[in-house]
C-alpha cells in the first residue's frame, strides 16, 4: 500500500496570542506549565472538548449506523427527501465517497486535534486532569477506527504542514486500549450531574468491552476476510470489564424501557452510563423523530401542531419488525403500526381518539411497497406516506419552537448497562469463562426481566443473542456494529438485495470509503478498497 498522508495547518500565532506570550523567543510550550491555576479554570477549558460528536450523532453518524443495517429504509416521496440519493444509497449498500451521510470524518478529527490542544497546553499526558481529554480522545480515534478503517492516529499535536500517515486498523485499536487502561485509574468514578456526558471510569471499562467484544473484526488484516470463526484474544477482557461495571453497583435497569430516552431525559436514568446531551435551546441538533414521523405528523397526531414540518421517510424493514414478537415485552411499543390514535401530549401514549386525515383513518403497513426502486419512491400521497411502520422511541420534543428547527431535548445514550449485561452474555457465548455465577441465559434474563418479556427457559444461542440487542438498542447506532461481528452485514433485508444483489459479495463496504473531500486535501492517500 502506497503511504498516505493527512495535513493539519495549526493556528499557531492564534495559540501565542491566546495565551498572552510576547517574546517569541521562549520556547512555547514552557508557556503552558502553569496555566490555568485552578481546577474549575481547567474543567472550563476542558468542556468544549467533549461534544465533538454531537453532530455527528445528532445526524449523520447515526443515519450511517441505521440505514446501512438491516432496522431501516431511507425512502424518498416522490423526490422529496431523495437528496441526491442521501439515504437510499446507505439503505442499498451502494454509498460512495461523496455521500454526505459518511462524511463526518472531519469533525471527529478536529475534534482529536481539540483534545491534543488541551492536552498540551496542561501540560502533557502524565497530568492527572487530561485523564477525560485522553479518554475522550481515544473514543473519537474508535469511532474513526471503526467507520473507516485505517485512520491517521493523532496521539499529539502536529507541526504546521507536517504530514502523517494513515494507521493500520489494529495499531489503532492497539492504541485506544492503552490510552484507556493508561487513564483509567485517573478518571472521576462518581456518577451525578457533574459527570453527565463526561468521561468517567466506567465509560472507558464500557469502550474497552466494546473494543474487545470486536477484536477479531479489528485486527483482522483485511476486513473482507473476517468470519465470526475468527479468534477473538480479548474475550476474557471483556467479561473483566463488564465485571468491574457490574461490581460497581451505581448502575442498574430501574428506569421503564421507553420513558428513559423521552425528552427531558438526564443524569437521573441508572442505565445511562455514557451519554451525548442535547437541548432544544442550549445543544442543538438532535432530530431523530423528525425523520421517523409520519410525514403529516406535525398536525394533530402528537395531540399538538408541531411549528416545523417533519420528513417521514425512516420506516422500519419488516424483517426487522417481526423481532419485537415477545409477549408483554415493553420495548414492543417503541414501534408504532397499523391503525394509528392520536397521542397524549402530556403521557405520550396513544388515547382512543384515531388520527383521521382528509376522513381516513390513517394507517401505517408493515409491508412497503415502492413506485420506484432505485429512489425507494413510495409516492407523496397520504398511501405513500403511510409505507413502513416507525419509532417513537426517541420521541418527538413537543416544547421545541420553530426557531429551535426541530432541536429535541432527547440526550442520546452511547453506553447503557444493558450493553454491558448482554456484551457479558456474548463474550460467554463465544468462549470467556462466566464469572460471578453469571450465564448468558441469567444475563439476557435481567434484560427481560425489566422490560416484563418472557424469561428464557434454556441456554440462548448466538442469533438469540443478536435478537435481543435489535430489540434492546434499536435506533441507538450500534445495529451495523453487531451485523458485521456477527458476519451478517450482507445479509438480504428490505430492498437491499432486490436493488443491489451485487452487495452481497462487497464485503469491502464492512468500512466506509475515506470521503472525497479529505482525499482531495490529502492527495497521497489511497481509497479503501473496493471503493
Amino acid at each position: 500500500m502506497k503511504t498516505k498522508y493527512i495535513y493539519f495547518i495549526l493556528p499557531i500565532l492564534l495559540f501565542i496570542s491566546a495565551i498572552g506570550c510576547t517574546d517569541l523567543d521562549v520556547d512555547i510550550k514552557s508557556q503552558y506549565t502553569a496555566f490555568p491555576d485552578s481546577e474549575i479554570a481547567a474543567e472550563a477549558r476542558i468542556a468544549d472538548i467533549y461534544f465533538a460528536m454531537r453532530g455527528p450523532l445528532a445526524r449523520d453518524y447515526h443515519h450511517a449506523q441505521t440505514l446501512s443495517s438491516d432496522e431501516a429504509s431511507g425512502v424518498s416521496l416522490s423526490g422529496d427527501y431523495y437528496d441526491n440519493g442521501r439515504y437510499a444509497h446507505m439503505t442499498l449498500h451502494s454509498w460512495t465517497p461523496d455521500d454526505a451521510t459518511i462524511g463526518y470524518f472531519e469533525t471527529l478529527t478536529s475534534g482529536i486535534t481539540r483534545c491534543n490542544r488541551i492536552i498540551f497546553e496542561l501540560g502533557g499526558e502524565e497530568v492527572d486532569i487530561v485523564a477525560p481529554v485522553r479518554a475522550v480522545r481515544a473514543y473519537y480515534h474508535w469511532v474513526l477506527m471503526d467507520s473507516y478503517g485505517d485512520v491517521p492516529l493523532l496521539n499529539r499535536l502536529l507541526e504546521e504542514n507536517e504530514a502523517i500517515d494513515r494507521s493500520p486498523r489494529a495499531e489503532v485499536a492497539r492504541f485506544i486500549e492503552s490510552e484507556l487502561l493508561a487513564v483509567m485509574d485517573k478518571l472521576p468514578t462518581n456518577v451525578d450531574a457533574t459527570t453527565y456526558g463526561k468521561p468517567t471510569r466506567y465509560m472507558a471499562e464500557a469502550l474497552l468491552a466494546k473494543l474487545y467484544l470486536n477484536w477479531a473484526v479489528y485486527t483482522a488484516s483485511n476486513v473482507a476476510d473476517y468470519t465470526p470463526s475468527n479468534n477473538n484474544e480479548k474475550l476474557n477482557s471483556v467479561v473483566a470489564m463488564c465485571d468491574r461495571i457490574i461490581e460497581s453497583g451505581v448502575f442498574n435497569l430501574s428506569d421503564p424501557y421507553l420513558s428513559k430516552f423521552y425528552p427531558e431525559n438526564g443524569p437521573h436514568i441508572k442505565d445511562f452510563i455514557y451519554v451525548m446531551p442535547f437541548d432544544r435551546q442550549t445543544q442543538q441538533g438532535m432530530t431523530y423523530a423528525r425523520f421517523w414521523t409520519h410525514r403529516s405528523g406535525n398536525s394533530t397526531f402528537y395531540g399538538v401542531n408541531l411549528p416545523n414540518s417533519v420528513a417521514g421517510n425512516f420506516v422500519y424493514n419488516p424483517e426487522f419488525v417481526d423481532k419485537f414478537s415477545l409477549e408483554g415485552d415493553a420495548r414492543n411499543e417503541q414501534i408504532i403500526g397499523g391503525p394509528l390514535f392520536v397521542r397524549n401530549p402530556t403521557t405520550y401514549k396513544a388515547t382512543t381518539t384515531p388520527w383521521i386525515i382528509n376522513g381516513v383513518h390513517v394507517t401505517l403497513t408493515k409491508e412497503i411497497e415502492l413506485n420506484d426502486l432505485p429512489t425507494l419512491d413510495v409516492g407523496n400521497d397520504l398511501k405513500g406516506r403511510s409505507q413502513g411502520y416507525r419509532s417513537i422511541k426517541f420521541y418527538m420534543d413537543l416544547k421545541t419552537t420553530k426557531d429551535q428547527s426541530r432541536s429535541q431535548s432527547n440526550d442520546v445514550p452511547i453506553f447503557r448497562y444493558a450493553d454491558i449485561l448482554l456484551m457479558k452474555a456474548e463474550a460467554i457465548l463465544r468462549g470467556a469463562s462466566a464469572t460471578r455465577g453469571d450465564t448468558p441465559q441469567s444475563l439476557i434474563n435481567e434484560v427481560r426481566k425489566y422490560v416484563n418479556a418472557p424469561l428464557l427457559t434454556g441456554t440462548p444461542t448466538l442469533d438469540d443473542l443478536l435478537d435481543e440487542r435489535a430489540r434492546e438498542f434499536a435506533d441507538e447506532s450500534w445495529r451495523r456494529n453487531d451485523l458485521i461481528r456477527f458476519g451478517k452485514f450482507e445479509d438480504d433485508w428490505g430492498f437491499k438485495h432486490v436493488v443491489n444483489p451485487v452487495a452481497k459479495t462487497q464485503k469491502f463496504r464492512r468500512i466506509f470509503p475515506i470521503p472525497t473531500y479529505v482525499l482531495n486535501t490529502n492527495t497521497n492517500w489511497n481509497q479503501n478498497p473496493g471503493y
